[in-house]
């Protein structure tokens, strides 16, 4: 069974940081060049100085890493950050609306380090995704450098029982002591719930409840496998340090039986097919779908309202500049080619679509790694970048989302998906608490 603590966070002192919302930033990997030279030029102290530092002119390899790890150093001398006094917890709430929808949603959980635990049979954590080298190269780089989580990985648990959520809402009834509100109209609230001494008794029954069982990876992947890596490197160095940090990472838990959880779908742009590819992928399309028209404003209507809806049965769109098509995979046809996996797996969406790119277009693993293939989560933005022919883009399958009880199964299974299956919203925020590698 996972084995989840309280800590100690590294945060923001107020008294130097009077905006907090100046300060954080969305994770690393939804971050591209210009959002992260918009947060760069937002505040001298915003955490992706920390979390994405970028290379410099006339930088030395690695440089970027060395100039986060001074900065860290830099601002826990001069106050900017602090660390708590008592080792806590975190309780974290995020109000939001599902993209595409006016469904407004509140989604409550924690955060804690937990141990980190190699993948395998027994394992108290479970994973659902590939992974890539580069990501992980990067991350463990900066892990290296700074000794620091400064942003968490996401887990599930569940607690369909309820016994944690007696904490939570204790937790959630006194005034937040950071309350925040981004760009993307995502409000944020945290409050620091100490567990130690006698307040330990106070918080058990929320980490009982988040320990009874595996807990499932749902976001941050490279992040901890990176830890895992540099976790095995220290042991060679300190191997008779009892109980150290290094031993943990920072995570942020959700109740996977919680109503309030969204997965957006990751839309597929298939690129540079040519009018001929075009029209060949049209032509077979009976070969593994059944098919049937559909206008641009019926395919925008019904998949950019995704988040909403229940994936995992086969269903999708397809836009070329020559029309519309909802497709639903006939299953006797693409059962020959499903991978080898648990029926979770053979059964999702992504998979199935993972066939027939490959079947009909030749679209294998190495064709997605070397670009033949986008993604977004808006089915506008697909249509559109087809319309537009952006990158070569020629045909866009939009998807329905994964269910939360598919990613589940996957990982109870020991498998794990394709790449970009996933993509829960909102994402945590990076800034709002740094796990120090010290206790």
């Amino acid at each position: 069974m996972p084995d989840i603590r309280p800590f100690r966070a590294l945060r923001y002192d107020s008294a130097t940081v009077a905006d907090p919302a100046l300060v954080v930033a969305p994770p690393y990997d939804v971050i591209g060049p210009a959002e992260q030279e918009r947060l760069l030029a937002r505040h001298p102290a915003n955490v992706v100085r920390l979390d994405l530092p970028r290379q410099e002119p006339g930088d030395e390899p690695d440089d970027q890493y060395r100039r986060a790890a001074r900065t860290l150093a830099g601002w826990r001398s001069d106050g900017t950050l602090h660390k708590d006094p008592h080792p806590s917890i975190y309780v974290y709430e995020q109000t939001y609306r599902a993209p595409g929808t006016d469904a407004a949603r509140t989604q409550r959980g924690f955060f804690a380090r937990l141990r980190l635990e190699a993948f395998g049979p027994g394992s108290g954590v479970l994973p659902h995704e590939r992974t890539l080298s580069g990501p992980r190269e990067d991350r463990y780089k900066l892990l290296r450098a700074t000794g620091v989580n400064s942003s968490p990985i996401v887990v599930l648990y569940d607690d369909r029982a309820g016994t944690g959520v007696p904490v939570l809402d204790a937790a959630t009834a006194r005034v937040a002591g950071l309350d925040i509100t981004t760009d993307d109209t995502v409000r944020h609230r945290l409050w620091a719930v100490p567990a130690d001494g006698d307040a330990a008794a106070i918080v058990a029954p929320l980490l009982a409840a988040a320990a009874a069982g595996p807990v499932t990876i749902a976001d941050g992947h490279h992040r901890y496998e990176t830890a895992l890596r540099y976790r095995d490197e220290r042991r060679m160095s300190r191997s008779c340090e009892e109980d150290p940090a290094f031993d943990y990472v920072l995570a942020l838990f959700l109740d996977a039986s919680a109503p309030s959880l969204t997965i957006l779908p990751t839309h597929r742009i298939v690129r540079h097919l040519g009018d001929d590819g075009v029209a060949d992928l049209l032509a077979r399309l009976g070969e593994l779908f059944e098919v049937r028209d559909a206008t641009e404003d019926a395919l925008r209507d019904r998949f950019e309202a995704g988040p909403v809806a229940t994936g995992g049965g086969g269903r999708f769109g397809l836009w070329t500049r020559a029309g519309g098509s909802l497709l639903t995979a006939r299953c006797e046809a693409v059962e020959p080619f499903l991978p080898a996996g648990g029926g979770a797996l053979r059964a999702l969406d992504v998979t199935l679509l993972g066939v027939a790119l490959e079947r009909l277009l030749g679209i294998d693993a190495d064709a997605h790694v070397a670009g033949a293939v986008a993604y977004t989560t808006s089915a506008a933005e697909a249509v559109g970048s087809v319309d537009g022919g952006l990158d070569g883009s020629d045909a866009a399958f939009l998807l329905e989302p994964t269910p939360v009880a598919s990613v589940l199964a996957v990982a109870a299974d020991g498998d794990v998906m394709p790449q970009k299956s996933t993509f829960f919203y909102p994402k945590a925020l990076t800034g709002l608490v740094i796990n120090p590698h010290e206790w």
